[in-house]
């Protein structure tokens, strides 16, 4: 909120569970977020949640990707691991990086 300028918008889009039983702490295993709801107040700014629009821009993306407008795995993160390194892979997902593993036996 500190980076919106004044009425502006917050759009959280994503999957947000209601409850998660592995969260580090009480708060988030509730599902709760911790937001500063009254600066947001201040700054007069607006909350959009929900699922995001991806039919809205499906049509669009697919034509770049399929002219070669966008490398769409460099833009993904993409890492072509082998199967050996498959184990590797996971571990890494499981830890957070922000790649795509594809494995190529």
């Amino acid at each position: 909120m500190g980076v919106v300028r004044v009425a502006g918008k917050i759009g959280i889009p994503g999957l947000y569970v209601t409850e998660d039983p592995d969260a580090v702490d009480a708060v988030a295993k509730m599902g709760s977020l911790s937001i500063r709801f009254g600066l947001g107040w201040a700054k007069s700014h607006r909350f959009h949640t929900g699922q995001t629009p991806v039919m809205k821009y499906n049509r669009q993306l697919m034509q770049v990707i399929m002219w070669d407008r966008i490398k769409i795995a460099d833009i993904v993160g993409v890492e072509v691991i082998s199967l050996d390194d498959a184990p590797r892979g996971y571990g890494e997902f499981d830890a957070g990086v922000p790649k795509k593993f594809v494995i190529d036996p």
